[in-house]
């Protein structure tokens, strides 16, 4: 078996198109650290072996558990269960999403895997839900910067308007907000929220930022008020033109400068924006927060191989799955 870090996308296609070979594949990277039983996690499973000859062949890859006895495959509570697409389709899709960082549509995907297109949009959203966090990771600290940006199309004829006559693209139009919370040089966080306020701000902070960390911001007037209880809080004013500026803090003798900015946070949003109005064109509101997901799962490993990338992603898989009706008829999250 090829070492995962070395994989790209023409060893999928040549080495792991047939079936049985992606299975074994995908098995090594979900069981890394032995097998276990979906149902009840014991760890104690058995392979089903067949009989010669028999009416009812058992597929290769069944097994079974010594506890609750119930039979299972690779695919089972993940977000390959209950799918028809062969794994080597599966395999080759999940490349292609880890590995464009400007993302990849549906409609690309439906031409290149040779899938019909709702199966293909079905298959990334089903990724997409593998990609979101899983709770457990630990809270973002030292420089934290928080931003907000606004995604959905230009107002048409007759909406709102500045009082320079430019149609208004920012807060106060039917925009879904986006906040990106960025550890400097590390990980990044997204919640879609309803409105941008003081109390939406400060429990997805709560969430995911420790009370240790120094907040970077911009003017808004919520944050001020949202992050009472952090280190420290500090901002720079866009209104006024400002982007960067230097904060000097005395350790003894020693002087050192802390950087203000939101440059990082702005620099995701950049990479969502180049994809939605490149690649995506159109998302709606109802599965912004799985494309916000997307980005920043690639986002967080983007120092990472492309090979190691699609490891992460179907370990990653372990528990999620995504079924066709709840993900049509969900409510929109804004």
């Amino acid at each position: 078996m090829m070492k995962n870090k070395s994989l790209n996308l023409i060893d999928i296609a040549r080495e792991y198109s047939d079936d049985e070979k992606a299975r074994v594949l995908i098995e090594s990277m979900r069981w890394a650290g032995g097998r276990k039983c979906p149902h009840c996690q014991n760890e104690k499973t058995y392979e089903l072996q067949g009989k010669p000859g028999s009416a009812n062949p058992v597929k290769p890859g069944t097994y079974k558990c010594s506890a609750c006895r119930k039979k299972f495959t690779v695919r089972v509570g993940t977000i390959f269960e209950d799918s028809h697409i062969p794994l080597g389709k599966w395999l080759m899709t999940i490349f292609l999403m880890c590995s464009s960082k400007k993302a990849m549509s549906a409609n690309q995907i439906h031409r290149m895997v040779g899938v019909t297109y709702k199966s293909a949009w079905f298959m990334c959203h089903r990724i997409r839900h593998g990609m979101k966090p899983d709770g457990n990771e630990p809270l973002l600290s030292g420089i934290v910067e928080i931003d907000e940006t606004y995604v959905g199309g230009k107002p048409r004829r007759g909406k709102k308007y500045d009082v320079f006559n430019k149609p208004r693209t920012g807060r106060g139009t039917q925009k879904a907000p986006v906040v990106a919370l960025v550890e400097r040089d590390g990980s990044v966080r997204t919640s879609v929220m309803p409105r941008v306020t003081a109390k939406n701000l400060r429990a997805v902070m709560k969430d995911n930022i420790d009370p240790s960390a120094e907040i970077h911001t911009d003017e808004h007037s919520s944050y001020p008020l949202a992050t009472k209880g952090f280190k420290a809080h500090r901002s720079v004013n866009h209104g006024r033109g400002e982007y960067s500026k230097l904060h000097y803090q005395y350790f003894g003798k020693k002087r050192e400068h802390i950087s203000i900015h939101c440059n990082t946070a702005e620099s995701f949003f950049a990479l969502i924006k180049r994809g939605i109005y490149g690649t995506y064109h159109q998302v709606s509101k109802k599965h912004l927060h799985r494309y916000c997901d997307e980005f920043a799962f690639r986002w967080n490993l983007r120092r990472t191989p492309d090979g190691n990338i699609m490891t992460t992603a179907i370990k990653g898989f372990e528990g999620k799955r995504l079924k066709y009706k709840t993900s049509s008829d969900e409510k929109p999250v804004c």
